[in-house]
Protein backbone atom coordinates (compact mmCIF):
# COMPACT_ATOMS: atom_id res chain seq x y z
CA UNK A 1 0.00 0.00 0.00
CA UNK A 2 0.79 3.87 -0.44
CA UNK A 3 1.33 6.34 1.73
CA UNK A 4 -2.07 7.48 0.77
CA UNK A 5 -3.91 4.22 1.17
CA UNK A 6 -2.50 3.41 4.53
CA UNK A 7 -3.15 6.95 6.08
CA UNK A 8 -7.35 6.28 4.23
CA UNK A 9 -7.17 3.43 6.16
CA UNK A 10 -5.86 4.93 9.66
CA UNK A 11 -8.42 8.00 9.09
CA UNK A 12 -11.47 4.98 8.57
CA UNK A 13 -10.92 2.75 11.80
CA UNK A 14 -9.90 5.99 14.39
CA UNK A 15 -13.23 7.38 13.19
CA UNK A 16 -15.15 4.03 13.48
CA UNK A 17 -13.54 3.20 16.38
CA UNK A 18 -14.09 6.40 18.21
CA UNK A 19 -18.05 6.33 17.16
CA UNK A 20 -18.00 2.91 18.91
CA UNK A 21 -16.35 4.54 21.99
CA UNK A 22 -18.50 6.82 21.94
CA UNK A 23 -21.96 5.52 21.34
CA UNK A 24 -20.89 2.50 23.50
CA UNK A 25 -18.22 3.05 26.03
CA UNK A 26 -18.18 6.76 26.68
CA UNK A 27 -14.82 6.86 27.75
CA UNK A 28 -12.29 9.32 27.25
CA UNK A 29 -11.80 9.40 23.43
CA UNK A 30 -8.01 8.62 23.15
CA UNK A 31 -8.64 5.83 26.01
CA UNK A 32 -11.88 4.16 24.46
CA UNK A 33 -9.83 4.16 20.75
CA UNK A 34 -6.73 2.52 22.42
CA UNK A 35 -8.93 -0.04 24.09
CA UNK A 36 -11.35 -0.58 20.93
CA UNK A 37 -8.29 -1.25 18.85
CA UNK A 38 -6.52 -3.35 21.11
CA UNK A 39 -9.55 -5.39 21.56
CA UNK A 40 -10.08 -5.42 18.07
CA UNK A 41 -6.30 -6.68 17.26
CA UNK A 42 -6.70 -9.78 19.76
CA UNK A 43 -9.96 -10.18 18.33
CA UNK A 44 -8.25 -10.70 14.99
CA UNK A 45 -5.68 -12.81 16.49
CA UNK A 46 -8.02 -15.19 17.92
CA UNK A 47 -9.78 -15.71 14.78
CA UNK A 48 -6.45 -16.56 13.09
CA UNK A 49 -5.63 -18.89 15.74
CA UNK A 50 -8.84 -20.51 15.24
CA UNK A 51 -8.66 -20.43 11.43
CA UNK A 52 -5.01 -20.29 10.49
CA UNK A 53 -5.89 -20.51 6.77
CA UNK A 54 -7.23 -17.07 6.80
CA UNK A 55 -3.96 -15.41 7.27
CA UNK A 56 -5.22 -12.92 9.46
CA UNK A 57 -2.63 -11.58 11.51
CA UNK A 58 -0.10 -11.91 8.23
CA UNK A 59 -1.65 -9.29 6.82
CA UNK A 60 -2.40 -7.51 10.09
CA UNK A 61 1.53 -7.58 10.76
CA UNK A 62 1.81 -6.21 6.96
CA UNK A 63 -0.15 -3.37 7.52
CA UNK A 64 1.21 -2.30 11.28
CA UNK A 65 5.16 -2.69 9.08
CA UNK A 66 4.21 -0.65 6.11
CA UNK A 67 2.67 2.23 8.58
CA UNK A 68 5.87 2.63 10.28
CA UNK A 69 4.80 3.94 13.25
CA UNK A 70 8.07 4.59 14.74
CA UNK A 71 9.14 7.13 11.47
CA UNK A 72 5.75 8.42 11.50
CA UNK A 73 5.63 9.57 15.03
CA UNK A 74 8.83 10.70 15.31
CA UNK A 75 9.43 12.30 11.87
CA UNK A 76 5.64 13.02 11.05
CA UNK A 77 2.89 13.41 13.81
CA UNK A 78 5.19 14.28 16.92
CA UNK A 79 6.33 18.01 15.88
CA UNK A 80 2.33 18.84 15.32
CA UNK A 81 1.13 17.37 18.62
CA UNK A 82 3.97 19.23 20.60
CA UNK A 83 2.84 22.43 18.73
CA UNK A 84 -0.92 21.79 19.12
CA UNK A 85 -0.38 21.32 22.83
CA UNK A 86 2.50 24.30 23.49
CA UNK A 87 -0.16 26.60 21.97
CA UNK A 88 -2.47 25.57 25.02
CA UNK A 89 0.29 26.89 27.40
CA UNK A 90 1.00 30.17 28.77
CA UNK A 91 4.58 31.27 29.16
CA UNK A 92 3.82 33.07 32.66
CA UNK A 93 2.22 30.36 34.24
CA UNK A 94 5.61 28.44 33.04
CA UNK A 95 7.70 30.94 34.41
CA UNK A 96 5.99 30.34 37.84
CA UNK A 97 6.98 26.82 37.69
CA UNK A 98 10.31 27.18 35.57
CA UNK A 99 12.63 25.70 38.09
CA UNK A 100 10.14 22.67 39.26
CA UNK A 101 9.95 21.82 35.48
CA UNK A 102 13.74 22.14 34.66
CA UNK A 103 14.76 20.09 37.52
CA UNK A 104 11.83 17.48 37.21
CA UNK A 105 12.75 17.63 33.08
CA UNK A 106 16.44 16.95 34.04
CA UNK A 107 17.43 15.44 36.94
CA UNK A 108 14.09 13.40 37.40
CA UNK A 109 14.29 11.96 33.83
CA UNK A 110 18.21 11.20 34.55
CA UNK A 111 17.17 9.25 37.88
CA UNK A 112 14.20 7.82 36.64
CA UNK A 113 16.64 6.23 33.63
CA UNK A 114 19.00 4.98 36.27
CA UNK A 115 16.25 3.41 38.49
CA UNK A 116 14.47 1.79 35.76
CA UNK A 117 17.35 0.76 33.97
CA UNK A 118 19.08 -1.40 36.88
CA UNK A 119 16.28 -2.85 37.87
CA UNK A 120 15.41 -3.70 33.97
CA UNK A 121 19.12 -5.07 34.24
CA UNK A 122 18.54 -7.03 37.58
CA UNK A 123 15.04 -7.87 36.53
CA UNK A 124 15.87 -9.61 32.96
CA UNK A 125 19.28 -9.81 32.82
CA UNK A 126 19.82 -7.86 29.92
CA UNK A 127 22.83 -6.15 29.62
CA UNK A 128 23.15 -2.58 32.22
CA UNK A 129 23.81 -0.62 29.09
CA UNK A 130 20.66 -2.43 26.88
CA UNK A 131 18.36 -2.14 30.06
CA UNK A 132 19.49 1.68 30.57
CA UNK A 133 18.05 2.58 26.99
CA UNK A 134 14.54 0.82 28.33
CA UNK A 135 14.89 2.84 31.28
CA UNK A 136 16.08 5.91 28.78
CA UNK A 137 12.88 5.32 26.48
CA UNK A 138 9.90 4.50 28.83
CA UNK A 139 11.01 7.25 31.58
CA UNK A 140 9.64 10.18 30.16
CA UNK A 141 6.06 11.13 30.51
CA UNK A 142 4.66 11.77 27.16
CA UNK A 143 3.00 15.09 26.73
CA UNK A 144 0.30 13.62 23.76
CA UNK A 145 -0.87 11.09 26.54
CA UNK A 146 -1.24 13.75 29.42
CA UNK A 147 -2.49 16.37 27.44
CA UNK A 148 -5.11 14.52 26.09
CA UNK A 149 -6.20 12.67 29.04
CA UNK A 150 -5.60 15.36 32.03
CA UNK A 151 -7.91 18.19 30.17
CA UNK A 152 -10.72 15.92 31.75
CA UNK A 153 -9.31 15.48 35.33
CA UNK A 154 -9.93 18.99 36.38
CA UNK A 155 -6.42 20.04 37.96
CA UNK A 156 -5.68 22.84 39.62
CA UNK A 157 -4.01 25.04 37.36
CA UNK A 158 -0.72 25.19 38.92
CA UNK A 159 -0.35 21.19 39.19
CA UNK A 160 -1.60 20.56 35.74
CA UNK A 161 1.29 23.37 34.69
CA UNK A 162 3.85 21.54 36.44
CA UNK A 163 2.70 17.98 34.71
CA UNK A 164 1.88 20.04 31.22
CA UNK A 165 5.17 21.56 31.42
CA UNK A 166 7.52 18.64 32.26
CA UNK A 167 6.26 16.63 29.98
CA UNK A 168 6.33 19.12 27.39
CA UNK A 169 10.38 19.26 27.90
CA UNK A 170 11.33 16.31 29.60
CA UNK A 171 9.65 14.53 26.12
CA UNK A 172 12.64 16.27 24.60
CA UNK A 173 15.16 15.60 27.27
CA UNK A 174 14.50 12.23 27.29
CA UNK A 175 14.85 11.59 23.56
CA UNK A 176 18.69 12.93 23.67
CA UNK A 177 19.42 10.64 26.66
CA UNK A 178 17.74 7.67 24.31
CA UNK A 179 19.73 8.55 21.70
CA UNK A 180 23.11 9.49 23.47
CA UNK A 181 22.58 5.69 25.63
CA UNK A 182 21.40 3.80 22.29
CA UNK A 183 24.36 4.81 20.33
CA UNK A 184 26.92 3.66 22.73
CA UNK A 185 24.69 0.17 23.14
CA UNK A 186 24.16 -0.47 19.61
CA UNK A 187 27.02 1.58 17.97
CA UNK A 188 24.60 3.43 16.47
CA UNK A 189 25.64 6.97 14.70
CA UNK A 190 23.59 9.82 16.29
CA UNK A 191 24.27 13.03 14.70
CA UNK A 192 27.94 13.85 15.73
CA UNK A 193 27.87 11.74 18.73
CA UNK A 194 31.17 10.43 19.96
CA UNK A 195 31.56 8.07 22.51
CA UNK A 196 34.22 10.34 25.25
CA UNK A 197 32.53 12.64 27.81
CA UNK A 198 33.20 16.04 25.86
CA UNK A 199 31.58 14.17 22.69
CA UNK A 200 28.57 13.63 24.55
CA UNK A 201 28.16 16.65 26.92
CA UNK A 202 28.64 18.57 23.29
CA UNK A 203 25.75 16.61 21.61
CA UNK A 204 23.25 17.31 24.71
CA UNK A 205 23.83 20.41 24.40
CA UNK A 206 23.95 21.14 20.84
CA UNK A 207 20.46 18.72 20.58
CA UNK A 208 18.51 20.88 23.96
CA UNK A 209 19.70 24.30 23.25
CA UNK A 210 20.18 23.91 19.62
CA UNK A 211 16.20 23.00 19.31
CA UNK A 212 15.02 25.82 21.75
CA UNK A 213 17.11 28.14 19.88
CA UNK A 214 15.88 27.26 16.58
CA UNK A 215 12.23 26.86 17.47
CA UNK A 216 12.57 30.56 19.07
CA UNK A 217 14.04 31.95 16.21
CA UNK A 218 11.44 30.50 13.68
CA UNK A 219 8.70 31.49 15.83
CA UNK A 220 9.89 35.33 16.31
CA UNK A 221 10.34 35.57 12.26
CA UNK A 222 6.63 34.54 12.09
CA UNK A 223 5.58 36.67 14.70
CA UNK A 224 7.29 39.29 13.18
CA UNK A 225 5.29 38.20 9.38
CA UNK A 226 1.85 37.63 11.43
CA UNK A 227 2.20 41.07 12.63
CA UNK A 228 1.64 42.17 9.16
CA UNK A 229 -0.93 40.95 8.26
CA UNK A 230 -4.45 39.77 9.30
CA UNK A 231 -5.91 37.22 7.09
CA UNK A 232 -6.66 34.24 9.20
CA UNK A 233 -6.35 31.50 6.57
CA UNK A 234 -2.57 33.00 5.66
CA UNK A 235 -1.57 32.97 9.37
CA UNK A 236 -2.92 29.23 9.85
CA UNK A 237 -0.76 28.04 6.89
CA UNK A 238 2.05 29.99 8.31
CA UNK A 239 1.84 28.11 11.53
CA UNK A 240 1.40 24.79 9.84
CA UNK A 241 4.45 25.93 7.75
CA UNK A 242 6.56 26.93 11.15
CA UNK A 243 6.06 23.23 12.92
CA UNK A 244 6.73 21.02 9.52
CA UNK A 245 9.24 23.25 8.15
CA UNK A 246 11.32 23.74 11.33
CA UNK A 247 10.84 20.26 11.95
CA UNK A 248 12.57 19.19 9.40
CA UNK A 249 15.54 21.98 9.57
CA UNK A 250 15.85 20.76 13.24
CA UNK A 251 16.51 17.55 11.55
CA UNK A 252 18.69 18.51 9.04
CA UNK A 253 21.01 20.56 11.71
CA UNK A 254 20.99 17.80 14.15
CA UNK A 255 19.11 19.92 17.11
CA UNK A 256 16.15 18.34 19.09
CA UNK A 257 13.17 18.41 16.36
CA UNK A 258 10.85 17.87 19.86
CA UNK A 259 12.11 20.85 21.64
CA UNK A 260 11.98 23.40 18.88
CA UNK A 261 8.22 22.38 18.07
CA UNK A 262 7.44 22.74 21.90
CA UNK A 263 9.21 26.47 21.91
CA UNK A 264 7.54 27.59 18.78
CA UNK A 265 4.43 26.40 20.03
CA UNK A 266 4.95 28.33 22.99
CA UNK A 267 5.99 31.64 21.33
CA UNK A 268 3.25 31.57 19.10
CA UNK A 269 0.32 30.30 21.43
CA UNK A 270 1.24 33.38 23.61
CA UNK A 271 3.13 36.34 22.16
CA UNK A 272 1.02 35.64 18.87
CA UNK A 273 -1.87 35.57 20.27
CA UNK A 274 -1.50 38.73 22.40
CA UNK A 275 0.69 40.99 19.86
CA UNK A 276 -0.28 39.40 16.16
CA UNK A 277 -3.47 37.70 15.85
CA UNK A 278 -7.07 39.61 15.92
CA UNK A 279 -9.78 38.23 17.59
CA UNK A 280 -11.04 36.22 14.26
CA UNK A 281 -7.76 34.82 13.70
CA UNK A 282 -7.08 33.76 17.11
CA UNK A 283 -10.89 31.80 17.43
CA UNK A 284 -9.41 29.77 13.70
CA UNK A 285 -6.16 29.39 14.45
CA UNK A 286 -6.55 27.51 17.57
CA UNK A 287 -9.85 26.16 16.40
CA UNK A 288 -7.35 24.50 13.63
CA UNK A 289 -4.97 22.88 16.18
CA UNK A 290 -7.40 21.53 18.58
CA UNK A 291 -8.67 19.46 15.72
CA UNK A 292 -5.25 18.95 14.28
CA UNK A 293 -4.84 18.04 17.70
CA UNK A 294 -7.64 15.74 18.06
CA UNK A 295 -7.25 13.48 14.69
CA UNK A 296 -3.68 13.35 15.05
CA UNK A 297 -4.45 11.67 18.96
CA UNK A 298 -7.05 9.49 17.24
CA UNK A 299 -4.89 7.99 15.08
CA UNK A 300 -1.76 7.77 17.31
CA UNK A 301 -3.61 5.84 19.89
CA UNK A 302 -5.21 3.88 17.14
CA UNK A 303 -1.66 2.99 16.40
CA UNK A 304 -0.80 1.89 19.26
CA UNK A 305 -3.72 -0.67 19.87
CA UNK A 306 -2.68 -2.70 16.82
CA UNK A 307 1.11 -2.76 17.59
CA UNK A 308 0.57 -5.54 19.45
CA UNK A 309 0.34 -7.40 16.30
CA UNK A 310 4.35 -7.01 15.79
CA UNK A 311 5.49 -7.69 20.00
CA UNK A 312 6.25 -11.15 21.12
CA UNK A 313 3.56 -12.49 23.71
CA UNK A 314 5.02 -15.05 25.71
CA UNK A 315 5.69 -15.93 29.46
CA UNK A 316 9.29 -14.26 29.67
CA UNK A 317 8.21 -11.21 27.97
CA UNK A 318 4.64 -10.77 29.88
CA UNK A 319 6.52 -10.99 32.97
CA UNK A 320 9.55 -8.87 32.13
CA UNK A 321 6.37 -6.32 30.84
CA UNK A 322 4.41 -6.61 34.59
CA UNK A 323 7.94 -6.42 36.47
CA UNK A 324 8.62 -2.84 34.08
CA UNK A 325 5.41 -1.49 35.14
CA UNK A 326 6.42 -1.62 38.67
CA UNK A 327 10.05 -0.02 37.95
CA UNK A 328 8.60 2.61 35.60
CA UNK A 329 6.35 3.45 38.48
CA UNK A 330 8.97 3.53 41.17
CA UNK A 331 11.14 5.48 38.67
CA UNK A 332 8.10 7.95 38.41
CA UNK A 333 8.14 8.13 41.74
CA UNK A 334 11.48 9.17 42.55
CA UNK A 335 11.75 11.58 39.52
CA UNK A 336 9.05 13.56 41.23
CA UNK A 337 9.77 13.13 44.75
CA UNK A 338 13.80 13.96 44.51
CA UNK A 339 13.32 17.34 42.86
CA UNK A 340 10.69 18.43 45.31
CA UNK A 341 12.31 17.74 48.49
CA UNK A 342 15.49 19.14 46.36
CA UNK A 343 13.36 22.68 45.78
CA UNK A 344 11.08 22.30 49.02
CA UNK A 345 13.65 24.71 50.96
CA UNK A 346 12.97 27.42 48.09
CA UNK A 347 9.35 27.39 47.70
CA UNK A 348 6.22 25.38 49.33
CA UNK A 349 4.82 22.24 47.62
CA UNK A 350 1.38 20.73 48.55
CA UNK A 351 1.43 17.16 49.80
CA UNK A 352 -1.19 15.57 46.63
CA UNK A 353 2.00 17.19 44.42
CA UNK A 354 3.82 13.77 44.61
CA UNK A 355 1.37 11.01 44.20
CA UNK A 356 -0.84 13.05 41.39
CA UNK A 357 2.58 13.71 39.55
CA UNK A 358 3.53 10.10 40.02
CA UNK A 359 0.85 8.90 38.82
CA UNK A 360 0.11 11.00 35.96
CA UNK A 361 2.95 10.80 34.66
CA UNK A 362 1.44 9.00 31.70
CA UNK A 363 3.65 6.83 29.03
CA UNK A 364 2.33 7.31 25.56
CA UNK A 365 3.51 6.60 21.66
CA UNK A 366 6.49 7.85 22.11
CA UNK A 367 7.82 4.85 23.95
CA UNK A 368 6.62 2.70 21.93
CA UNK A 369 8.07 4.78 18.41
CA UNK A 370 11.29 5.08 20.28
CA UNK A 371 11.50 0.96 21.01
CA UNK A 372 10.24 0.05 17.31
CA UNK A 373 13.45 2.50 16.14
CA UNK A 374 15.99 0.42 17.95
CA UNK A 375 18.32 -2.15 15.97
CA UNK A 376 17.30 -5.63 15.11
CA UNK A 377 19.19 -7.59 18.22
CA UNK A 378 18.57 -10.28 20.90
CA UNK A 379 16.88 -7.90 23.26
CA UNK A 380 14.60 -5.65 21.10
CA UNK A 381 11.74 -8.32 20.90
CA UNK A 382 11.72 -7.78 25.35
CA UNK A 383 11.96 -4.39 25.07
CA UNK A 384 9.32 -3.83 22.53
CA UNK A 385 7.00 -6.00 24.18
CA UNK A 386 7.90 -4.66 27.78
CA UNK A 387 7.22 -1.06 26.15
CA UNK A 388 3.58 -1.91 25.18
CA UNK A 389 3.09 -3.51 28.18
CA UNK A 390 3.55 -0.42 30.28
CA UNK A 391 2.37 1.86 27.61
CA UNK A 392 -1.27 0.10 27.78
CA UNK A 393 -1.18 0.11 31.55
CA UNK A 394 -0.61 3.42 31.86
CA UNK A 395 -3.03 4.86 29.24
CA UNK A 396 -5.72 2.52 30.23
CA UNK A 397 -5.29 2.09 34.32
CA UNK A 398 -3.24 5.51 34.78
CA UNK A 399 -5.87 7.06 32.43
CA UNK A 400 -8.83 6.00 33.94
CA UNK A 401 -8.22 6.94 37.36
CA UNK A 402 -6.16 9.92 37.55
CA UNK A 403 -9.64 11.64 37.71
CA UNK A 404 -10.78 9.79 40.59
CA UNK A 405 -7.22 10.17 42.33
CA UNK A 406 -7.35 13.81 41.77
CA UNK A 407 -11.20 14.03 43.39
CA UNK A 408 -10.30 12.13 46.26
CA UNK A 409 -6.60 13.86 47.03
CA UNK A 410 -8.95 17.22 46.85
CA UNK A 411 -11.23 15.89 49.32
CA UNK A 412 -8.22 16.75 51.42
CA UNK A 413 -8.02 19.94 52.36
CA UNK A 414 -4.04 19.72 53.27
CA UNK A 415 -3.60 17.99 50.19
CA UNK A 416 -3.97 20.58 47.53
Amino acid sequence: MNALQIGTLLIVFAGAFGAVNHIFFRLPSVIGILIVAFVTSLGFLGLDTLYPGLGIASEMQRFVSNTEFSRTLLEGMLGLLLFAGALHVRIEDLRAQAWTIAVMATVGVALSVAVVGLGFHWVTGVPLLVALVFGALISPTDPVAVLGILDQAHLPKSLRTKIVGESLFNDGVGYVVFLVLAGLAFHTSSGHLTTNAGGIALFFVREVFGGALLGGALGWIVFQIMRRIDDYPLEILLSLGLVLGGYQLAVALDVSGPIMAVVAGLFIGDIGVKHAMSKETQTYLKGFWTAVDEVLNAVLFLLIGVEVFVVTLNLETIAAGAAAIGLSLIGRLVAVAFPVFLMKPFREYSRGVVPIMTWGGLKGGISVALALSLPDSDWKPLILTATFIVVLFSIIVQGLTIAPLVKQVRRDPEML
